[in-house]
């Protein structure tokens, strides 16, 4: 027993030895390090390391350098690009509000009376449109003959007025043949352009902004050991974050990403834990 327990104690004095030695290099060289493990926890599940995975060491935090990266690229405000839009003014209007942009969500027909079809042209005509061809009993007709706007100006105006009113009052009478119209408006509907603009921007942003962490703000990177273990040492003192940039670690139902903050002092190792706590989950639906 006694060779054992002075085997124990010898081994015990040399990781002292070490650990001494290595505070006493940091503390010579006016420079610190971090050590840190990182682990995922599955749902229901027991706590697994991220293994051979590169975390990177940024002298500013990823979600700025994001920032950052979208301030040279912005994508306009929602209401700018509505003013650009192709469509008539009582539509952008319109659109404003009731705040959405959507004109083929299957809710529309709740949001457009009856005056909204008789003063915005797009929906004047989408309900023209869904509701003729025999499709509507009763739809009344302009009566009208070809040319007659240029050849008999007076006369075309008085059918035309008594047409809209007509066409009114059939609204009012049936509400129930708004419905559908949203089919209709798929040419004018702005959300296709604002969603693909966005996805756009956000796919240039995720191919910048590592790139940027490297090039600007890289002060090491490392591996995780197959304990999920790792160390930076030679930091000068100051402030830095531990990132996993745009990779995830993923383990079950999770997925994180790390962006945790780690203050160096000179001859100092500061100690950090990755785990669910301090990452964000892109994917499970039971993040927080």
């Amino acid at each position: 027993m006694k060779p054992m327990r002075n085997l124990r104690r010898c081994f015990f004095f040399v990781g002292t030895v070490s650990l001494f030695a290595a505070t006493l290099i940091l503390a010579q060289s006016g420079t610190g390090a971090i050590d840190f493990s990182a682990q995922v926890t599955p749902t229901g599940a027991r706590p697994e390391p991220v293994r051979q995975f590169t975390f990177y060491i940024l002298t500013k935090s990823y979600a700025d350098i994001m920032k950052e990266v979208e301030g040279q690229d912005v994508v306009p405000p929602l209401d700018e690009f509505v003013a650009k839009w192709p469509c008539s003014l009582e539509l952008k209007k319109w659109m404003k509000a009731h705040n959405t942009i959507d004109l083929n969500s299957t809710d529309l027909d709740k949001l457009i009376t009856p005056d909204d079809v008789m003063k915005v042209p797009e929906f004047f005509d989408a309900y023209q449109r869904s509701n003729s061809g025999g499709v509507t009993k009763g739809l009344p007709q302009l009566k009208s003959r070809p040319g007659e706007a240029q050849s008999n100006p007076a006369r075309y105006q008085k059918e035309k007025d008594e047409w809209l009113a007509a066409t009114r009052k059939f609204v009012e009478s049936n509400p129930y043949t708004i419905q559908g119209m949203e089919l209709e408006l798929t040419a004018v509907s702005p959300k296709p352009a604002w969603d693909k603009l966005r996805s756009e921007h956000h796919r240039k942003i995720a191919q910048l902004a590592p790139n940027t962490a490297q090039l600007k703000y890289l002060a090491a990177k490392t591996d995780t050991d197959l304990d999920g273990h790792a160390t930076v040492t030679g930091l000068p003192a100051g402030t830095y974050w531990i990132s996993s940039l745009d990779l995830e670690a993923a383990s079950g139902d999770r997925h994180l990403a790390w962006d945790v903050p780690a203050n160096v002092s000179a001859g100092r190792t500061t100690r950090l834990e990755l785990s669910n706590l301090n990452a964000a989950d892109f994917h499970s639906s039971t993040a927080p």
